[in-house]
């Protein structure tokens, strides 16, 4: 017996995601030695992103090339160092992240450079002195520190994470589902949440059953609720 058609499904349509990258990864070759960082991802990503780059040592005026920083520990506190100079620029990076990051936009996620002292999610060297030939141990730059501070709760990798399939597969879901909530939360009307949720049902309880069927109740809306408030909430 022959089976009825049915028709292809319909293709879901994504807005473009807003990813703030390091600039030296594939865009600029602002890196302290003047190279430029290939990623294979990052430019097969190009086509349906919309980066936004930066590069915090060019944003505190550091010239490319230029001499290498390091994070110093000192009484506990990291500082941003230059070994070459003897300067601390603690103080213009920390003004610069501050300032970078409240002049964003509405963004979901952030690809930052390995190991950067100033930039890196993790992995970057921390050191007892300037001076110092071996490390304390690890962590993130002091730029990538701010990021995670503000944004830990958003989709955060770094070029070398991103070669791993399965992370980079759940930062592009993350990043494309977050994007298409973005829309829908400008858009300010709970039909179009009902909308985003229904979608989305399958991946959400994938992610955790519990608060998937927590946010279908808020959808539901029966306390009547304000938009803005429902949003905030879900």
């Amino acid at each position: 017996m022959e089976k009825p058609f049915s028709p292809p499904p319909v293709p879901r349509r994504f807005p473009r995601p807003r990813v703030v990258v390091s600039r030296c990864i594939t865009f600029e070759p602002v890196r302290y030695d003047g190279a430029i960082i290939p990623s294979r991802i990052v430019e097969r990503m190009k086509p349906f992103v919309e980066f936004i780059p930066v590069c915090p040592e060019v944003g505190i005026g550091l010239p490319v090339p230029r001499d290498p920083v390091r994070i110093v520990r000192a009484g506990g506190v990291d500082r941003l160092i230059q070994p070459a100079t003897g300067r601390d620029l603690t103080g213009d990076m920390e003004r610069f992240a501050r300032e970078f990051l409240d002049g964003l936009p509405p963004v979901d996620g952030f690809i930052l450079k390995y190991k950067s002292p100033s930039s890196g999610k993790s992995g970057a060297k921390v050191y007892a002195s300037a001076e110092s030939s071996a490390p304390l141990g690890r962590g993130p730059g002091l730029f990538g520190k701010a990021v995670l501070d503000r944004f830990g709760r958003f989709p955060i990798e770094d070029e070398g994470r991103l070669r791993n399939g399965r992370i980079r597969d759940h930062f592009l879901t993350a990043i494309f589902t977050l994007a298409r909530f973005r829309e829908t939360k400008e858009s300010g009307k709970v039909r179009d949440l009902v909308g985003f949720h229904t979608e989305n049902k399958l991946l959400l309880m994938a992610m955790s059953e519990r608060s998937m069927r927590a946010m279908g109740k808020l959808v539901a809306n029966r306390e009547g609720k304000s938009p803005r408030e429902v949003f905030a909430l879900y």
